[in-house]
């Protein structure tokens, strides 16, 4: 399994075991395991502490969305901008668009289309969004936008990006498997974001949220993954204490 899904931690390749097979392994045991046969990597990106995150903490989807933009070169094509939103609660992107600039109208419509695709009811914004002090960010523009809709903006701290700890993480771990191959045309890295986010969305699981993945708990299913996995827990333990003791007793 782990040499299908090399992309994943030993702490996700034990939850996908418990999902796929019904059977449960702990973490301690996977990592174990593939350090024994040499399939432990180093990550290849820095994690930000839990600590260095913004100081209030979202209690539901929705609540707080976090945006901000982050910048590839394409040789021949130069600089190309990454425009995303992220749910603060579940780590779920909302939406995201490939922008040739940086400006408070890129900045703008992606809110828009978040709210759009997120299907909120003008009476179901999310009550801020956190961003930093990018001129995008800062300028009436963004600003009466928001407002306009009934959210809030929201700043960090200058000079600190940390403050955006969630979508600063998410652009490390995402560009760490996006920046492994050179795009020769805007359209070639808009394909590979096409691909890596529907799978950062739906399939990696997220140690952050109990390990499910961020659209289980944006869309509300991770309490039956969460009971699903405790039964099989329960159950595995059951027979292997069992099967311990029908040992011990034989021999």
């Amino acid at each position: 399994m782990a040499l299908e899904h090399t992309a994943k931690s030993s702490r996700e390749i034990a939850y996908l075991y418990t999902d796929t097979f019904n059977k449960f392994i702990s973490e301690s045991t996977v990592y174990r395991l593939l350090k024994r046969h040499g399939l432990i990597q180093t990550p290849a990106f820095e994690l930000i502490k839990a600590a260095d995150e913004f100081k209030d903490k979202t209690t539901y989807v929705n609540q707080m969305w976090q945006t901000d933009f982050t910048y590839f070169k394409i040789p021949g094509w130069g600089w190309y901008f990454l425009s995303t939103v992220i749910d603060d609660y579940s780590r779920y992107i909302v939406h995201w668009k490939l922008y040739r600039n940086m400006r408070a109208e890129d900045a703008k419509e992606t809110i828009e289309q978040a709210i759009i695709k997120s299907n909120l009811k003008p009476g179901q914004r999310p009550a801020k969004v956190l961003s930093d002090n990018g001129s995008s960010y800062i300028g009436a523009v963004f600003r009466d936008y928001l407002i306009g809709q009934g959210i809030k903006p929201v700043n960090g701290r200058p000079l600190y990006p940390q403050t955006q700890g969630k979508i600063e993480r998410y652009h490390r771990t995402m560009k760490s498997v996006i920046k492994l191959d050179i795009y020769h045309r805007p359209e070639e890295l808009v394909k590979a974001l096409e691909k890596y986010v529907p799978y950062y969305n739906n399939e990696r699981y997220h140690e952050s949220v109990k390990n499910v993945a961020p659209a289980d708990v944006y869309f509300g299913t991770q309490h039956k993954i969460l009971k699903k996995r405790e039964k099989i827990k329960l159950k595995t333990l059951t027979i292997r204490r069992k099967e311990y003791l029908r040992n011990k007793i034989y021999f």
